[in-house]
Parts: structure tokens; sequence; C-alpha cells
């Protein structure tokens, strides 16, 4: 398949290259942050490097690499460029380093959307809403109007499922299927916790799932997951009660954890789970194995539809499926519906500011 690039990308390939590449080079945005006490962003940082390696895209994928950042992060994100190129990655075609947005999703494949804006002291939960909102706003129009027409988008700033959801709202011309937000750092969380308790490596824990938002609402479940080919609950009979109290609360509050123990958010986790996320998406995932994705409800397990929620799902040929005819039981059947409950709240007070601001605009 012959992807989109550039035309003096295309040449320089014909010009420098003995072997053909396997793909044409697919442009990746990567929207770093918009914290003004953290420029550089974090997971940005950890993110770029990480895709120019191939982790993201796959190590036969050539990349180029769309940085963005806020005005006064400019010089910074000129020293990630040149750390980028100095690092000589053979995957890495070329790197856009901009603050200009329009330039930034001019022609991207993959937009991951790092940047948001954070809850700080003194702030509602409604004002830190209207930020996002806007912010989310201006990124999904210049998507929707300068990226490939089949972009695939994933959300990684909070409240990632409700951004992604006003991103899709204001770019009505990209697929709803296109825009995802990130639970798969939750997912591999709980993947560890299991591996650990059950004394076995990470690889040999599958099908966990976690449903719903990503907040302390999410719900990690085990109860169609195998450790060593056998049912989690089977290898874990003892431990029962940790499964379905400690097991939760440990998944669903290590971010805080994260950040009581280092002063800072997570970062290099959350970049990973970034690439294992589009890198599943777009290369397809193992058989007889799901993942969890924050994607667009249907409404399937008698969850809402039309929120972005979590639900275990498998991939291929750059398309999820959400898995069907798992058994729910009633305590899960509880914890499903308080997260989509929140999401819900999530959705009006962001129509709310949605509303406002046309106002406010007139």
């Amino acid at each position: 398949a012959y992807y989109w690039c550039r035309r003096y990308v295309k040449d320089l390939l014909q010009r420098t290259c003995e072997a053909p590449l396997p793909h044409w080079p697919w442009a990746v945005l990567s929207r770093r942050g918009n914290d003004a006490l953290h420029l550089t962003g974090q997971i940005g940082y950890a993110i770029v490097a990480m895709a120019a390696n191939g982790d993201m895209l796959g190590q036969d994928q050539p990349v180029i690499l769309h940085l963005l950042d806020i005005e006064p992060a400019k010089q910074a994100l000129q020293g990630v460029k040149m750390e980028l190129m100095d690092a000589a990655y053979p995957l890495l075609v070329d790197v856009v380093a901009t603050t200009d947005l329009q330039e930034a999703c001019s022609g991207v494949e993959v937009a991951v959307m790092v940047g948001g804006f954070p809850r700080k002291a003194g702030m509602e939960r409604k004002d830190v809403m209207a930020k996002n909102v806007s912010i989310y706003a201006s990124q999904a129009r210049a998507l929707e109007q300068h990226a490939s027409k089949d972009v695939k988008i994933l959300v990684i700033a909070n409240p990632a499922n409700t951004n992604a959801l006003m991103l899709k709202e204001h770019a009505p011309s990209i697929p709803p299927e296109n825009i995802t937000a990130m639970t798969r750092l939750d997912h591999n969380r709980a993947l560890s916790q299991i591996a650990v308790r059950a004394g076995t490596h990470v690889t040999n824990v599958s099908n966990v799932i976690i449903w719903g938002n990503h907040s302390s609402t999410q719900y990690p479940d085990v109860n169609h997951g195998t450790a060593d080919g056998r049912p989690i609950r089977q290898v874990l009979a003892a431990d029962s009660e940790w499964l379905d109290k400690e097991f939760v609360d440990v998944v669903q509050q290590r971010g805080a954890a994260v950040i009581k123990a280092r002063g800072l958010s997570s970062a290099m986790s959350a970049a990973a789970s970034a690439c294992d996320h589009v890198h599943d998406w777009l290369n397809g995932t193992a058989p007889g194995k799901w993942v969890s994705m924050g994607v667009y409800s249907d409404g399937s397990y008698g969850q809402p539809a039309g929120l972005i929620y979590s639900f275990p799902v498998t991939c291929q040929h750059g398309k999820w499926k959400i898995v069907q005819g798992l058994e729910i039981d009633e305590r899960s059947a509880a914890k499903l519906k308080a997260s989509a409950d929140e999401l819900v709240e999530e959705r009006e007070l962001a129509l709310q500011c949605i509303k406002e601001a046309a106002a406010a605009a007139q």
C-alpha cells in the first residue's frame, strides 16, 4: 500500500535509499504539553523517541514526526527535534517541529493528543472542562481540514474519554471509529498487578478488561482473563478478596500513587501504553487476545451509545471491534453502569460549555 507523504520526502527517499523501504512514511502528530510548568511535556518527550524507534507503527514502517507545542516552548521544541535527528533512528525520515496548528496537522495519518489543560488549585471542574473543550475544538477543526481523511486519533490528555468525544463533536467528517481514548495504561497496569500476584511474567497474562472511563470509576475486570493459560480466578483462587477489592483499588489509583512517589505524573508508562494502543490498532491484536480501548459506544453491554467508553476490543486491518458475548455478573454490571453515569455527566457538562462558548461568541 502507498501512503501519503510529502513530495520532497518521496524524492529524497528515491535519491538516497539503495533498497526501497517497505512502506511510504506515515506522518504522526504528537501534541505536547499545555501546562506552563511543563512546557516540554514529559509524555510527549518520551513518546516521540518510541515512535521514532518503531514501537508505535511497527519495525518496518518509516515515520515523519510532527511535533506541536505552544509558542513559549518553541525553543525547547527545536531541542527535541535536534535530539531526534542526532539519535539517527533508521525509521525516522523527518521531523516537523512547529507551533502552527495547521502545519502540524497537515497530512498526518496518526494523531496522538497529549496536551490538555490541567486542573489547578482553586479551579472548578467546569472551568477545567471549558478550557479543554476550547483546546479540542480548535484541534478538531485543524485535523478535519488538514489531516489525512482516514486519520487515526488517540486522546491521552484528561479527561481523555470526554476530550475525545468533544473532538468528535467538532470534527463531524472524521469517522467516529477513528477517534479513541487511552485506557491501555490502565490495562497494562492490570496485567502487571496480576502477573506479580500470580508469580508469572506479564506476557503470560491476557484478556483483562478496563471498562468505562479513564478515571477512578473505571472497572478493571479479570473475570475473563487468563494467567499461564488458566482463568485468573482459578490461578488466584485463594486471593478472591484481593481481586475484588485491593486489585481494583490499586489499578484505579495507580496514577495518584505514581504522582505521590515521584512528584510527577506517569510519563514513561503512559508513552509506552500509547505506543501499544496505536500499534495494536494498526497492526492487529494477537489471535484469541483482546485489549482495552476507549471507543465510540454502540450500546454494547447495555452501556449508553454515543459515549467514548472503554471496552474489550480486537483489532485487524486498522479497525477495532468490540468483543461480544462476555458474561457480565451483577456486581460487574453495577460497576460498568457507575462509570457510564460519570461519562454521561461529563458529556452534559462539556456540551453545556460548548453552548455557553457559542453564546458568548455571538
